[in-house]
Formats: structure tokens, sequence, C-alpha cells
């Protein structure tokens, strides 16, 4: 920003105004909330940058030696009046060099959260943005490392423990009458207080030192009062057997999701009555899947975050009273035939910016209910950023560098102390492990493909596609009747071995298995037995085995004697003695069969029944249109629509620099004509219009932070109307806080009842 100096006099309406049009920009754009609704003039702009809620949300992007700056300021009461920055400069001391400082205050600068070179204001909101006591700075014990707090807790009995773990749960500060001089020394807190493990601030106060609720919580201790990043060590990890991993869990990731999906197509999941799907759901599911079920929770919050599977009533579907079931959504069938690349892009752009916790299913609840997946119980809006937070961290090394897990809990926290809660070992390694299933993350580095998801998502297909390996188009028969795949097959060979073949195991190697059901189940597909001798031929690099030959000539010879059609349903035959044989059967009687002829029977089920039946029955028959041509009958499984619900997360959207200069140039324009005849009395029509609304609450934000006693006449809920002088303290939320000298007490004000304000002073 500008050198400006500005002076005690100085109100942030009158800094702001001093500002350049790109410095205005750039605050509306590092401070979003600021534009919504765009603000009319300059004092508005400045109301609202005041306001505690947008003071806070700004200072969630500020890392340790930003709120470390804060904490000063504030201690030195650059809140109430300018500090001078050699005073800032004098307490740093050599903890920071000046380039340092420099840096933090033009971060806070930027934001409008300071104000001045050689003299300082802090807006006044800005002291609640310290996620630590103001003040802790002068007298935290940097002589508390982690063996030192390590053996000091070995010391104490089970008491006092309990009572430093109540603090590590809630606030660090504890009100306790044990604090006070006199007390007796064997009192937990005075022993406490004597083992170092306690800070004394008052008679009544005590403090948690930061490093002993870092050792209690299993978190890496760090030195709280260094103003530099904290270093940390990396592993070197070669870029290709990164990317190799990456690409092998991305792999596994396909197959496991379509295999969810297949089992979800088959057998819908009924949903719970909040929503979620069960527990003996998920444990369906993997058991069909062959998968584990933490791995089942993350998937399918996966699938549903992409919008591959949804609630509600699939059709077709199997007759239910329950309506709505987990069922995949028609966006399925597109995303089946795409590229292994697009497919993993897919997926992993949903699970970056996905509003949920999937880590947290099977945990328990506040009600000691465990959390069932895809419930609200793991709704969390603050997830998408929480996952770059701790992504950005390995981002920035080198590639090919892996950061142990409390390095990167070391250095997130530092960005980001008022985020420290949420960014602990424990969730920070349940991120970690969900990038690397997604293949996000390979070996501890951030993997190739995504680098690229986490810059430009456009670009993660891509990328992924160049780390994959080839496809192939050959197999390995061999005699037992298994196939081994040595690589990911080409998508039409895939899908060609999916139906002649079932996966007996998957890796870098896929192997598959064919029997009499899996070649039939080719044939009921329309595939010949020509067609089948073809596909072994040409893509086995050994040679076909003769009892694959045998095998598929057998299955091929009995398959299609028994045809079946529409009638509902019909039966023919060329040979009238196994059709006769059919109409004896048990499940002729099933399926209403009826004969119309020596060859020819029909039935009012529908034909897919018919041909379950009479498979069931020990028959083989085989599905055929009107022209006599076998055709593909198998079920395609219950598909649903995705019912409208909550939004998902979208990244917040950035104004554009032609918004911002045209918002920029109507803030100064509505400025300067608000200046014309301005008096030091507004007066607020009853209903409530913005323009003389936005310039009482601006009037009322200038008078608390001078400490300024204010006439108001104001309107109560019965209707009666009085005049009151006050003396404001805080202004926000539709509300003013005010000290009334003549009664002594604090009031709280409604803005809207609020009719007339004047300064007195």
């Amino acid at each position: 920003m500008t050198d400006n100096e500005g002076t005690p006099a100085d109100t942030l309406t009158e800094w702001l105004s001093a500002r350049s049009d790109d410095e205005l920009a750039e605050l509306l754009r590092l401070r979003p909330d600021l534009t919504i609704p765009p603000p009319p003039t300059l004092e508005v702009l400045a109301g609202r940058s005041e306001q505690r809620a947008s003071v806070l949300r700004a200072a969630e992007d500020l890392d340790t030696t930003c709120l470390t700056v804060v904490e000063l300021l504030a201690h030195e009461g650059a809140d109430t009046a300018p500090v001078a920055r050699a005073r800032l400069d004098e307490i740093v001391g050599r903890r920071a060099t000046k380039k340092a400082v420099d840096a933090a205050l033009s971060v806070l600068r930027a934001r409008a959260l300071v104000r001045g070179t050689t003299s300082l204001t802090l807006v006044a909101a800005a002291r609640d943005a310290v996620p630590w006591r103001v003040g802790r700075f002068f007298d935290v014990d940097a002589s508390l490392t982690a063996e030192v707090v390590g053996a000091k807790l070995a010391e104490i009995d089970d008491r006092s423990r309990e009572l430093l773990t109540t603090l590590t749960r809630s606030s660090s500060i504890g009100r306790t009458r044990d604090a006070a001089p006199g007390t007796p020394a064997d009192r937990p807190v005075q022993r406490l207080l004597a083992a170092g493990l306690l800070t004394w601030l008052d008679d009544n106060t005590v403090e948690l030192p930061p490093q002993v609720s870092q050792v209690l919580r299993g978190e890496p201790v760090t030195d709280p009062v260094s103003l530099a990043p904290p270093a940390a060590s990396t592993t070197a990890v070669g870029v290709a057997d990164v990317d190799a991993a990456a690409a092998g869990e991305a792999l596994e990731l396909l197959r496991h999701c379509e295999d969810i999906v297949d089992s979800l197509s088959r057998t819908p999941a009924p949903a719970l009555k909040a929503g979620g799907l069960g527990v003996r759901e998920i444990r369906r599911i993997a058991k069909a899947a062959d998968l584990d079920e933490a791995r089942v929770g993350l998937l399918v919050e996966v699938l549903a975050g992409a919008g591959l599977i949804a609630v509600g009533l699939p059709d077709p579907g199997p007759l239910t009273d329950i309506d709505d079931m987990w069922t995949p959504t028609p966006a399925v069938d597109a995303w089946v035939t795409a590229s292994p690349a697009q497919r993993w892009a897919t997926l992993a752009g949903a699970w970056l910016d996905l509003p949920r916790v999937p880590w947290l299913i099977g945990m328990r609840d506040a009600n000691d209910k465990p959390i069932a997946a895809l419930s609200d119980e793991a709704r969390s809006a603050a997830a998408p950023r929480d996952r770059r937070i701790v992504l950005g961290v390995i981002a920035d090394l080198a590639s090919g560098k892996a950061l142990a897990t409390e390095d990167v809990v070391r250095i997130a926290t530092w960005r980001r102390p008022r985020l420290a809660a949420r960014l602990g070992v424990g969730p920070v390694s349940r991120y970690l492990a969900e990038a690397g299933a997604l293949g996000v993350v390979g070996r501890g580095a951030l993997s190739t493909p995504g680098r690229a998801l986490i810059g430009d998502p456009s670009s993660a297909a891509a990328a992924m596609h160049r780390v994959l390996p080839e496809p192939i188009d050959h197999v390995l028969v061999q005699a037992d009747l298994t196939v081994v795949a040595p690589g990911p097959l080409t998508p039409e060979l895939a899908q060609r071995m999916a139906t002649v073949a079932d996966i007996e195991s998957a890796g870098a190697a896929t192997m598959y298995r064919i029997d009499e059901r899996t070649l039939r189940r080719a044939l009921d597909g329309g595939t010949t037995a020509a067609e089948l001798h073809a596909l072994f031929a040409t893509h086995s690099r050994t040679p076909v085995p003769q009892s694959l030959t045998y095998l598929i000539d057998d299955v091929a010879r009995r398959h299609g004697r028994l045809r079946a059609g529409v009638a509902s349903s019909f039966v023919r035959c060329e040979d009238p003695a196994l059709l006769a044989e059919v109409l004896s059967s048990p499940a002729a009687e099933a399926l209403a069969l009826r004969a119309l002829a020596p060859t020819v029977a029909i039935s009012q089920a529908p034909l897919a029944d018919v041909l379950a039946g009479l498979r069931a029955a020990g028959f083989a028959p085989a599905g055929e249109d009107s022209s006599g041509t076998i055709v593909d009958v198998r079920d395609r499984g219950a598909r649903v629509v995705p019912r409208r619900g909550r939004s998902p997360y979208r990244t917040p959207a950035v104004p554009t620099d032609e918004q911002l200069g045209r918002l920029v140039s109507e803030m100064r324009a509505g400025t300067r004509a608000g200046e014309v005849r301005r008096t030091e009395r507004e007066r607020v029509r009853s209903d409530g219009t913005r323009a003389s609304g936005a310039a009482t609450i601006a009037l009322l934000q200038r008078a608390a932070l001078s400490r300024s006693p204010i006439s108001i006449g104001y309107v109560d809920a019965a209707g009666v109307s009085s005049n009151r002088v006050v003396e404001p303290v805080t202004v926000g939320g539709g509300q003013l806080d005010a000290w009334d000298p003549d009664a002594g007490v604090m009031r709280h004000f409604t803005l809207h009842r609020i009719t007339s304000v004047a300064l007195l002073a």
C-alpha cells in the first residue's frame, strides 16, 4: 500500500479514501465478504471492515507472524491509539528481522486490519482474532520442550493430569480459587503451578502453556514465540516412483468404484431415515466388492460427491416399501465408458471439494451413536479448505519430496494458527491417507497428477494419463482356464474380458477366471462361439489351451437351443421333446407357460423372468428379437435421478479485475455524493432504507471507536419513543451495545428501531 502516515485523527474511512484504486481492489479481493452486497460508499466499506465477523474471517488466512504482530499491537493498545513502529521493532527484538515484520504489516494493511507506517493503528475487532491470550508473547516459558514437559507429566498424579486434560479440551484459561496465594501447597492447581505445567495469571485464573497442551494432544511441540516458519526435514523419493504408486492407487480406485456401482445397480441400498447409508448395507457392499468397510465408506462418499450415486426411488428397481434408496445415477453410464484418466479426475476432483469428512464414519457422535456414511453428521463445510491447506504444505515442496505427518502438522498450524484445532495429527494423517487412496499422494509426496489437481484441475486428467501405464491389447491364457492381463487392458479388450470371465485377483496384473457360467454370459450377450475363439486366438500371447476350445464349443452347442421372446414372453424350440420337458418342469407352472404348438409356448411373465426361471431349472435358454437374432437382455441395473438437495461445495467466485474496478469507482462516486452538505447529525426514516441505515451504522461505529457519547432516538417493541444518552461499545449483528451512564448498566438496542443519532462530543 502507499506510505501514508496515518495520524491519531485518521479514521478508517479517511485512510481508505487515501488508498489507490488498485489497493482498494486488492482489499476487496482478499476480503470478498465486504462486497456482498456491494458497498455504496467508502464509509460503508469501512464499517463492514471493522465488523467482528468480517475481521475474524479475514484473520483465518493469517500466519503466526501476522497474528503475533496483531497480538503485540493489541497489547500496546494500538486499537485505541496509534503505536510507534519503533516500539514494535523494540518488542520483537531478535526474534524476527525487520524485513519479516515489514512483510507481516504489508499483509495486515492489505486487509485493512492495520493502518499507518511509522504510527500503527489496529482495527479494534482484530484483538479477538488472536487465537491465544494477548500478552502471552511476554511471559511464555520457552524452556518447556517436549522432553521437559514429558518428564514433568510423568511425575504428576491422575487427578492433576485429569485437570490438565480438561483444559486441553476447552479453553486454555481456567478459573479457580486455588490459584490465590496462601492456598495449601498440596492442592492440584498449586502443585501444577509449582511444576510449571500451569501459568499463574491472577488470584482466580491460570493458563495451560501451549507446549503442555500439545504434548497432551500428541502433537509436535513448537516454540510459541518463534516468528520464523518451522523447519522440516524432507525425504527424497523419486518422482517416477511417486507417480507409479499414484497410478497404481488410481487403477485400484477405479476398479473398486466400479464394483460398488455394480453392487448398487443390482441391489440398491435402502437409505436410513436420516438419509445416510446404514452399517448393514456398508457391510453388504464390502462383502460383494471384497473391500474393507472403511474403504467402502470413503468411496461411497466420493461417488456421491461426484454425482454418480444418489438417494431416491430407483427406476427400474425392486418392489419395496422403502421409498429412498442409494442407487447409481444416469451419469454413471457415461463415466464407466470414459478413459481411466478422466474417470480418476472426476473422482479426485469430487474428493478435493467434498464438503464432508469420510474418516468420521464409524466414530461416535454427541449422542454416542455411530456416524453413518452419507449422513449429515459427516458433513463439514470446512473440509475442502482443510484438505487444501494440508496438501498445500506438500505442494510447496519440490517434486519427489516427502514430508512426515508431524512436520505437515507443524507447518500447517504455523500457517493457519486460528485453525490449529482442525489441523492436529489425527485429522491431517487421515486427510493424507485419503489422498494416498485416491492417487493424489504417493509414497508421502505429492504426485504429478495431484499437483495438477490442486493447481489446474482442468489439466489433472492429462497429467494422470501420462503416468498411467500404457494400455495393452494382449492377455496370457493359462491351461487351468485362467487368463492373466500383465497390465491395464485397452478399454475395448477390458470390456470384452469382463463379459467372458470373472476377475479373480487384481493389481499390477489382473487374473481372470473362465468357466461355463461366464461363457454362457458372453453368449447371452450376443457373442457367438466363433467370436469367442477369435477373441482368444487374437489377443492371447500364449497358445490357446485345447480345454478352453472344447469348453467354448460345448457351451455354445447347448446354448440357444431353447429360445425365449416377448408375448409378454414366448419360448420356442426346434426340438419338440425338449419343449415338452420344459412344460413338464416346475418352472413352467411358476412362469405360467402355455403351449401354442409343439415347438412354441408363451408366458405372461417378463422375458428376463422367463430366462432366469428356465436357467434356475437347469435349462440354457437364449433371448431373441423378432427376427430371431440373439439379443442381450441382461439387467442394466437400477438408476435414480438425483433430487435437489444441498448445493455441492464450490470454491467461492472471485470477482474479476474489471468487476472490482467498477465497484471501486462506484464507491468513490457514492462517497463524493454523500459528502455534499454532510452534517454530524443523521436522520433515519422509519422504513429503514439502505442509505440512511448505512450512514447511521457508520456514525455509531465511529462513536464506538472514539468512545464518544451520543444521543439516540429509539422506539421500543411496544412502540414507545424515547431519547437516551449512551456510550456505544460495539455495533454489529443488527444490534448496538452501549453503556447507559445514568442507569449504570449495559443496554442493547436493535438498529432498525433507532430513529436518530447525534454526536454530543
